[in-house]
């Protein structure tokens, strides 16, 4: 899972550009120009004589650098830099320096090899507002305490024991998502919207255990809000001179946002406390995430334990990493199989094979499930849902590829072009399931040809949970109907690059009930 905080969405997300929106900056831009004319100079200087040279890279501008030239598909983008300029280049975006990475080899370098020096991040200004200034696990400083964070979370929140305790959260709320969809057979259903709905009651049931339906729109709209003020392109962040003034207002609206997600999560926990001091927990409390995490708070050791602020800001990353990113997936997966359909019938017949059309598909079938778990590693392959990871910050100068780094400059990789190379994969931008039954290829980062949730010690920590649902969803979808299109229409491949790569149009299917037992869409 990746979070909503991504650090490249300043600079282009839900299809903005730079470009397209200078004007509105042009008064800031004439205000700062002096300020920074002598600063960009000294850092042009800085660099001049270094040896190993930067990596080569397009000319800028005076204080906005390569601004104005970045086009808003900045996956896309990056990719054309590569086949100019080589596997890394560099950009300047404002006062931030970007190393951008291209190739698999290079991205070993960091992620593997270099790993401890590329453990930081750039944090923007609307995140540390967020996260009681950087207490979540995305944002946190690499160190022995984010080493024990993400230990706890993983061995914890995430283990087998842990997702199988909240289980039926899950599926409740599935089957929920069936019957809805049942009663809509034969018309047309927006995939998107049906499974974002979905996505998010998981969310808040997995979370706090109680039935979200009266709090759902509420929860959407707020997080919509969230989104927007997340995405929304940052000064402060490219340049971060002027971040104390806040020019845009970003960080206070954040705040203000937060303020109210923040009392949910203090309200649950004030409950969870009042039933802990009445001796019910175990009667009455659901192995829901909160549950868990005020578990380790209580344990009250400073090394296996996590402060209330801690427990926060966790919340608030499962929260809003798993809304987008797994109903995004599930989405793109069925496109594909609506674009193949003999894949889609390889799929419904491993599944009638392993579930049977009496039974509805169940966490158990998972592992049995081998061509499931194909479709959704090619899907994830070719539409990676953070196309550039999350971006790094190394903690010294270092040399990769030839090519001097310097500390404290932005990386980006770019595993969209990367699990795209013809070097690794036959015929990569087909979409071809099959190669992944001929290997042993995992979501845990140790193939840099296929690596969507990252690798090294800053990989995403919901892998467990994100591979659990997206199974759960595109098995539960493909066995209980069967998915037809509008005469005439063929679902579109066309993405937009924002907070995660999106179809830049909902896919819409007409489903028709296959499942031969009424009690099955109950």
């Amino acid at each position: 899972m990746t979070n909503l905080y991504n650090k490249h969405a300043v600079l282009d997300c839900e299809g903005w550009s730079w470009g397209c929106h200078a004007p509105e900056f042009a008064p800031l831009m004439a205000g700062a120009l002096v300020i920074f004319c002598c600063a960009w100079w000294l850092w042009g200087m800085k660099f001049t004589k270094i040896n190993p040279p930067l990596p080569p890279g397009p000319l800028g501008l005076p204080i906005l650098g390569n601004l104005p030239f970045i086009k808003p598909e900045l996956h896309r983008y990056f990719s054309d830099l590569s086949r100019i300029y080589g596997p890394v280049f560099k950009l300047r975006m404002g006062s931030v320096l970007a190393i951008v990475i291209n190739s698999p080899s290079l991205a070993n370098e960091v992620l593997k090899v270099q790993d401890a020096i590329f453990a930081n991040r750039d944090v923007p200004a609307a995140a540390v507002v967020g996260t009681f200034g950087g207490l979540n696990i995305l944002w946190r400083p690499n160190g022995s305490r984010c080493n024990q964070l993400r230990k706890l979370v993983i061995c914890e929140i995430m283990s087998k024991q842990s997702l199988d305790a909240c289980y039926v959260l899950r599926q409740r709320e599935v089957r929920r998502m069936v019957k809805e969809i049942h009663g809509k057979v034969g018309s047309s259903v927006n995939i998107y919207k049906q499974l974002s709905a979905t996505a998010l009651r998981v969310m808040m049931s997995t979370l706090w255990g109680d039935d979200p339906s009266k709090d759902l729109i509420e929860f959407r709209k707020r997080l919509d809000e969230f989104i927007i003020t997340s995405a929304t392109p940052n000064v402060s962040d490219l340049f971060p001179i002027l971040a104390p003034a806040d020019l845009q207002g970003i960080e206070s609206k954040a705040k203000e946002q937060l303020s109210w997600f923040y009392g949910v999560f203090e309200s649950m926990i004030k409950n969870r406390r009042n039933i802990r001091d009445d001796g019910k927990e175990k009667e009455n409390i659901s192995k829901d995430f909160i549950q868990q995490l005020l578990e380790l708070h209580w344990r009250g050791d400073e090394k296996n334990s996590l402060s209330i602020n801690e427990v926060k800001a966790l919340l608030l990353d499962l929260m809003v990493a798993g809304t987008d990113t797994i109903p995004t997936t599930v989405e793109w997966a069925m496109t594909e199989l609506l674009r193949h359909r003999d894949k889609m019938t390889k799929l419904v017949k491993e599944l009638d094979m392993v579930v049977g059309n009496q039974n509805t598909v169940e966490d158990c079938h998972i592992p049995q499930l081998v061509y499931l778990d194909a479709v959704i590693k090619e899907t994830l392959r070719l539409h990676p849902v953070a196309p550039l990871l999350i971006p790094h910050v190394p903690s010294e100068t270092t040399v990769i590829g030839g090519f001097t780094v310097p500390k404290g400059c932005t990386v980006f990789i770019n595993v969209w072009v990367i699990q795209r190379d013809p070097e690794l994969w036959d015929d990569p931008f087909r979409f071809q399931p099959e190669r992944f039954l001929e290997t042993d290829i995992n979501y845990r980062g140790n193939n840099f040809g296929f690596f969507p949730f990252g690798s090294g010690r800053r990989m995403c920590v919901g892998v467990s949970l994100a591979e659990k649902m997206v199974a759960l969803l595109l098995g539960s979808l493909m066995h209980s109907f069967e998915w037809g299109l509008s005469e005439g229409t063929k679902p579109s491949l066309e993405d937009k690059f924002g907070i995660f790569l999106k179809k830049t149009e909902s896919l819409v299917g007409i489903p028709v009930a296959r499942l031969p037992n009424l009690e099955q869409y109950q």
